[in-house]
């Protein structure tokens, strides 16, 4: 519900967060669950700080909006989330600016904003994506124990399948706004059994493999979301599609205890990758 109606429209559906439909209640009702019921850490941390207020701002703001500290108390209470994501001299970084940080300092403010009221769920969109590999995994490992440690969930939203192998405990595999493989991360890694999971898990490269060994690319195109083929979406890049794929769009169903997949043929792409 960040996106303004219009144009972001919601068609169906709804959001749930512990039995609540978050589709269904006031942007009142909404602001109290933002920050406190769930945080998040956007992609690019330059465009989601606002680059005219300090960071000390920033932070404090979710803090008097939802926990009620203000003056001393909220600035030190600000210090001290700095500090927790590992960011030196914290009480003089409180009156920088967004651009006199690297792009790693900014991504832990953004994650001390979206812990600062150790919300119970924790959503990190692409939350690595603008950073060089060795600062991704500092942050990611940052998020791991800062969770941890609040009891916080994290959901990751990511294309990197190494960072799903590392952190995630569960995996759904969405494909053209859909799921079309949910499980845990073993039964996902070891016993793919949509063709897109498997499309993506070849798509990587390996070190069990020889070097001059092609990578397995997925064929075709990604379809236009305003203009989906009809039956299943991924349907066209399909090496298994029979034509039931392009008339229908299968549901999610359980294959395993843990495991559940949408796919008309997914017994045969079980098979075929075990």
């Amino acid at each position: 519900r960040l996106v303004p109606n219009p144009p972001g429209v919601i068609e169906h559906g709804e959001v749930l967060f512990e039995g609540t439909d978050l589709l269904k209640i006031s942007e009142r009702e909404m602001q109290l669950v933002r920050g406190v019921g769930i945080g998040m850490i956007f992609q690019e941390p330059m465009s989601s700080l606002n680059p005219v207020l300090t960071i000390g701002r920033q932070i404090t703001e979710p803090l008097e909006v939802h926990l009620g500290l203000t003056g001393a108390a909220a600035q030190d209470r600000a210090s001290e989330l700095l500090e927790m994501v590992g960011i030196a001299d914290s009480r003089r970084r409180l009156a920088d600016y967004p651009h006199q940080l690297s792009g790693g300092q900014r991504q832990r403010v953004m994650i001390a904003i979206a812990l600062s009221c150790e919300p119970k769920l924790l959503i990190a969109d692409e939350a690595t994506t603008a950073l060089d590999v060795t600062i991704q995994a500092q942050i990611l490992e940052l998020m791991k124990n800062l969770t941890n440690q609040l009891g916080t969930a994290l959901l990751i939203i990511t294309h990197n399948l190494g960072v799903v192998a590392r952190y995630a405990d569960r995996i759904n595999v969405m494909y053209a706004g859909k799921i079309r493989e949910s499980g845990t991360a073993e039964d996902v890694y070891m016993k793919p059994s949509h063709p897109y999971t498997v499309g993506l898990l070849n798509s990587v490269p390996r070190l069990d493999r020889p070097p001059s060994e092609r990578l397995d690319p997925i064929e075709g195109e990604i379809p236009d979301p305003s203009n989906l083929p009809p039956g299943c979406a991924f349907h066209p890049r399909c090496r298994w599609s029979i034509s039931k794929c392009s008339l229908e769009d299968p549901v999610l169903e359980r294959i395993e205890t843990d495991q559940m997949v949408a796919c008309f043929e997914s017994k045969s792409v079980a098979r075929a990758t075990r």
